[in-house]
């Protein structure tokens, strides 16, 4: 990670236990993993600030580029030349009726199942054929 050689890492193991000795080695190495930790949990709070602040302006592009988008299509597409704008609708500003707008609601069928007729509910309770 930090280019320490295994031999260089035995160096400092036995420099620490000489100058630390073995009574206080545990605790001293309990406190640098402590800030160990402490410095890895500010390290990934800086890195997920940036990759916030890198994805919200992201979202600022692809919303401006949006907003853009939509003034074109708005531009080549005034509200009334599409050709289904009010094809249906009387000119007037009364709420119009549903049934006028759409075709009656027909029975749902999947045009892959065929139409057989399905057998009365037997309510009797008797052990299936």
């Amino acid at each position: 990670m930090f280019g320490v050689d295994s031999s260089e890492l035995l160096i400092v193991a036995v420099l620490a236990l000489i100058f630390i000795g073995p009574k206080e080695l545990p605790a001293t190495l309990r406190t640098v993993g402590q800030w160990v930790g402490r410095i890895r949990a500010h390290a990934r709070h800086f890195t997920s600030g940036i990759e916030n602040i890198m994805r919200e302006a992201e979202l600022e592009e692809m919303e401006k580029r949006w907003r853009e988008e939509n003034e074109r299509i708005m531009q080549q597409y005034p509200m009334g030349a599409l050709p289904y704008a009010g094809a249906n609708l009387p000119p007037t500003d009364e709420p119009v009726p549903i049934a006028d707008v759409m075709p009656p609601a027909g029975p749902v069928t999947d045009p892959d199942e065929p139409g057989l007729p399905l057998p009365a509910p037997d309510h009797a309770r008797r052990p299936l054929p």
